[in-house]
Formats: C-alpha cells, sequence, structure tokens
C-alpha cells in the first residue's frame, strides 16, 4: 500500500510538471525575453565604450595558462563579437514600442562607440595594430557591418570611416593560425571590397580554396589538416564562408554555384545543430570554447534569419528549441557577475574549463545565437504557435525525419 501512495504520488507530480510544460507561451513572448537577454548582455560592453569608460569597468578575468596580452586584446573582442550578434537586430527599422526605443538607444550608443574605439584620443582606442588576435576580432566588427551596412556604417561620420578602414589594411602585417583563422583574414578584406575600398584578393581567395580543400563532407569543415569535434563551424566556418561569398558573388569575383554550394551546407549543419537541442533544452558541452556559451548555434540561427531553414524544420521549432537553451543558461545570475558582466564558464563560473586564449571579452561571442531577431515581430518566426522541436519529438515517440548524410 505504501508502495502504491508513492507510486500514484510521484504521478500526480510527474502530470502537474507536465501540464506546466505544456503551458502555452506566445512567440511575442519569446521575443520579449530574447530582447532582454541580448541587451542584458550586450549593454554593459555597448553602454560603456560609449561613455569611454570599457577598459576602465571592464574585468580581466582570464583562464588558468592564459597566453596572450591581454590588455592589447580583450576590449577589441568585446566588442566585435558583441557587435556581430547584435547587428541584425539593430538594422531593424526604429518604431515607437518599448522593444524598438531600447533598440535605437543600443544603436546610438553603439555608434558612439565605434567613433571612440578607433579614435586615437579616446579613452578606449582599441587595438587593431599589434598581436595576432585583433586579425580574428577586427573580423567580426566587419561582419556586424556586413550585416548591417545601413544602422552601424553609413552613419559613421567620414574620419570614423577612413579611420577603420586604416585599421582593418593595418592586419595585414601579420598572420595568424592556419585554421579558421583564414576567414578571419578573409573576410575582413571582403568587407572593404564591398565598400569599395582596395583590398587583398591573395588573402580571400587563400582562405575560400582552403575552406573547399578541408571539407570532409555532410557539412562538416575541418579546421585545418586535422578534424576537431567542436563548435567551430558554427562559431566562425559556416557563417563568414558563406557571407564572403556572398560579397564575391555581388562583385562578381566569386561563381554563384560556390556560394550555393556554402548555403546548402550551412543549412545542412543547422540541422544538426538543431537536433543537438536535447528535450530538455540542453546542449552538449564538447570541443574547444565552450565557454561562447550560446554562439553554438549561430550557424543555426543564421539559417533561420535567411529564411533558407529546410521546410521539415519549422521555425517555430527553432524559435522553441533555442529559447527553452537561453532559458536554461540566462535565466539566473550564474553566468554574470555582480555588475552585469559574463564570467567565464559555460553555464556558471567555471574557469578552469576556458582555454588558454579566453578572457571576459571573449566570451561576448554568445551574442551570436541571437541573430534571429532580426526578423522583425510580424515574422512567422516570432507569430507561428509553438512547435516542438526534433528531439523532443523523437523522445515523446512523435513523428520524427528520418536523417540522412548529404553528397554536396
Amino acid at each position: 500500500m505504501k508502495f502504491k501512495i508513492t507510486f500514484f504520488a510521484l504521478l500526480l507530480i510527474s502530470s502537474l510538471v507536465n501540464a506546466q510544460n505544456k503551458k502555452s507561451v506566445t512567440g511575442a513572448e519569446d521575443r520579449a525575453f530574447w530582447v532582454k537577454t541580448l541587451n542584458r548582455i550586450a549593454y554593459p560592453v555597448v553602454h560603456n565604450l560609449a561613455n569611454e569608460t570599457l577598459r576602465k569597468n571592464m574585468p580581466l578575468e582570464k583562464a588558468p595558462g592564459y597566453g596572450l596580452n591581454l590588455t592589447k586584446v580583450t576590449y577589441l573582442e568585446a566588442l566585435g563579437r558583441t557587435m556581430a550578434g547584435l547587428a541584425p537586430w539593430i538594422a531593424l527599422p526604429d518604431d515607437d514600442s518599448s522593444e524598438g526605443k531600447l533598440r535605437k538607444t543600443m544603436r546610438e550608443e553603439l555608434l558612439k562607440g565605434l567613433a571612440n574605439a578607433v579614435n586615437p584620443s579616446s579613452a578606449d582606442y582599441l587595438n587593431f595594430r599589434t598581436e595576432g588576435q585583433p586579425i580574428v576580432d577586427a573580423a567580426y566588427v566587419a561582419h556586424a557591418f556586413l550585416r548591417a551596412p545601413k544602422a552601424l556604417w553609413e552613419p559613421l561620420d567620414e574620419i570614423t570611416k577612413k579611420r577603420f578602414i586604416e585599421e582593418f589594411k593595418s592586419l595585414r602585417t601579420r598572420t595568424g593560425a592556419y585554421n579558421n583563422w583564414l576567414l578571419f583574414a578573409g573576410l575582413t578584406e571582403g568587407f572593404l571590397l564591398s565598400i569599395g575600398e582596395q583590398y587583398d584578393p591573395a588573402r580571400v581567395q587563400f582562405s575560400i580554396n582552403k575552406m573547399k580543400e578541408w571539407y570532409v563532407g555532410d557539412s562538416w569543415y575541418s579546421d585545418g589538416d586535422k578534424f576537431s569535434m567542436d563548435y567551430y563551424n558554427s562559431y566562425v566556418i559556416h557563417p563568414m564562408l558563406v557571407d564572403l561569398l556572398k560579397v564575391l558573388v555581388d562583385q562578381k569575383k566569386a561563381p554563384q554555384a560556390d556560394y550555393d554550394v556554402a548555403l546548402k551546407r550551412m543549412i545542412r549543419h543547422a540541422e544538426f545543430l538543431e537536433r543537438l537541442i536535447s528535450p530538455e533544452g540542453t546542449y552538449p558541452a564538447f570541443g574547444r570554447s565552450i565557454t561562447y556559451r550560446t554562439a553554438a548555434f549561430q550557424a543555426l540561427a543564421q539559417a533561420a534569419l535567411m529564411e533558407k531553414l529546410p521546410e521539415y524544420v519549422l521555425p517555430a521549432q527553432v524559435r522553441c528549441g533555442l529559447t527553452k537553451v537561453f532559458h536554461h543558461m540566462f535565466d539566473g545570475n550564474q553566468n554574470f557577475d555582480d555588475k552585469g558582466w559574463l564570467v567565464l564558464g559555460f553555464n556558471g563560473h567555471q574557469p578552469m574549463i576556458a582555454d588558454v586564449y579566453t578572457s571576459t571579452g571573449s566570451l561576448y561571442l554568445a551574442t551570436l545565437g541571437f541573430l534571429n531577431l532580426g526578423l522583425p515581430a510580424d515574422n512567422r518566426f516570432w507569430t507561428d504557435a509553438p512547435a516542438p522541436w526534433t528531439s523532443l519529438k523523437a523522445w515523446n515517440g512523435q513523428s520524427v525525419k528520418k536523417d540522412y548524410k548529404v553528397e554536396y
């Protein structure tokens, strides 16, 4: 009898939990949560840079065994990575909604901060000129300009534009790692090409040729000569390769077929990422750089932003899956310090898992998971009814499309 009471009590608890989990949440509520969370992450970086207090106020946490020149690189990391994720949202037109007002303020502060970042007289003049790491983070700045040219590049005054161009060209005095870093150099040069500036075609072509050579199949690129099982295909390779090839196609410097193949591969990779979201809204913490947190989903977010998801991956299931992940990671305070800055870790303060190149500024790659805020509030990504993501359907015994490998 005692067993039966316990058993039925557990059934009751389970049913209550399931009922709570099935509570309907609208896409508008999801969007409000995404906006609040992205603002929470980005605000300290953007606001302080606008006020020339980034160097003064940003904490300088670094991984055990950290091997870079911290104060020469971490601030540009924070800027480039933050704005690359903000850019699609910032690019939306102004409106009188509370979100619209917040977005306008964020854009205005970011533009002010960008001027400070390349002004040699500013307390927050950022380093592009020495060290290897700026090759990486200048590329994220350039990526943001490509994602939101009318919001982030065109409004800059001519002096600030000239300064950015000079800083980007100064990167040519250095080389980086023989892996995904080739794309960083290529993308920055691609941005220069897009605005009619002199660019280095060798850096561009070399990066594309090596990515073609390093493709191993079924949407996976090797990150250099040896394959690494991690999230760098999403952190860097697919989004930057696709967007670089788009510039080249637009400028008639590459065939359309190259872009089409790269896009197909990113879409296939997006399928993998969607399937990696567990029924509970978690995902595997494997590979290098897991401190980049939600940047792991950049390729999925970009495919959805471009409205290029496969027809059997509904926008709503991507929204719901990512929202569940974001709640797990950002509802509490475990990933923030008492002043709102991100801390080293995956889901908490876990400095032991940070890589030797990781510091506070590095962590702001997390914004790349939020690209879908660039879809307006009336897009079906936000308006469609909630839908279960693939692993949730699979573990609940629902119909799921059989997975497959692709040959392109």
